[in-house]
């Protein structure tokens, strides 16, 4: 046993210890909150909420009183993040049938099911409304899906080109994403990432995330200078940044399936 014992600490790196998870409960603006707490050999706090509830990440060795000094500085964030919570959970799921109507660029559009048919087809009926056809034998969940993946690709590599065009850059590959916790990605290797869903909103907030990512191809970071650069591109970031969270909660459950409810954002200090 003792030889064991040299092997495992001769190389004198710092033994791991086994994550380990209780269950802990706060007061928060009179509300008794319960959370899982998880000590680990991580070197920050960090706070998270997820269809399985409140989730709290700490050092190992932090005590009680570190963990709920760190909740209680995000408190109004975790508040405002159950309230967006309940708000999706009483909303109902998406029930892809013929007639139902789901946000495309902030218009109502329709969805409608054809019989003897397997394609998928974007086009106006006489009434003025956006249509999506999609045959009746086909999975009408997953083909809604894929045709506004397919749509959204398409409207992403438009307004990337543009954005790259006022800053002289030549535009990198574009991709989609379904992410459960950011809008975009932007990375050297890989080029720009933007989920899906953003179609669904105006096309003046899809605008600014857009503009946010191809500002990253000049600044990796959020210093001044990355925020000016987004300033050249979109003026009315500001704004639009406060209507992007507001407009998010309020997104259509497609393709989401019960207790797959996106991820609310990670704090860290």
């Amino acid at each position: 046993m003792a030889g064991q014992g040299l092997k495992l600490f001769g190389s004198g790196r710092t033994p791991s210890v086994a994550p380990t998870e209780t269950r802990a409960e706060i007061v928060i603006a009179g509300r008794a909150l319960s959370y899982t707490l998880k000590h680990s050999s991580r070197r920050s706090f960090a706070l998270q909420l997820d269809p399985r509830g409140i989730r709290v990440a700490a050092p190992l060795g932090a005590r009680r009183e570190e963990v709920e000094r760190f909740v209680q500085g995000h408190a109004g964030w975790l508040i405002d993040k159950l309230g967006q919570q309940a708000q999706r959970q009483a909303r109902q799921l998406f029930e892809p049938v013929d007639g139902a109507l789901f946000p495309v660029f902030g218009q109502s559009c329709r969805l409608r099911l054809i019989d003897h048919s397997r394609g998928v087809k974007w086009g106006r009926a006489e009434d003025g409304l956006e249509e999506l056809c999609i045959g009746r034998r086909a999975d009408p969940d997953r083909m809604l899906v894929a045709a506004l993946k397919k749509r959204s690709l398409v409207w992403f590599e438009g307004r990337v080109a543009e954005y790259c065009h006022r800053l002289g850059l030549v535009p990198p590959p574009v991709g989609i994403t379904s992410a459960r916790t950011r809008w975009g990605s932007c990375s050297a290797r890989s080029g720009i990432r933007l989920h899906w869903r953003l179609l669904h909103l105006p096309a003046a907030l899809g605008d600014y995330v857009v503009a946010h990512e191809v500002a990253h191809l000049l600044e990796m970071n959020h210093s001044p200078r990355f925020w000016s650069v987004v300033e050249r591109l979109y003026p009315d970031w500001r704004s639009a940044r406060v209507a992007l969270r507001k407009a998010g909660a309020e997104l259509p459950m497609i393709g989401v399936a019960r207790g797959r409810e996106p991820v609310d954002d990670i704090r860290e200090d």
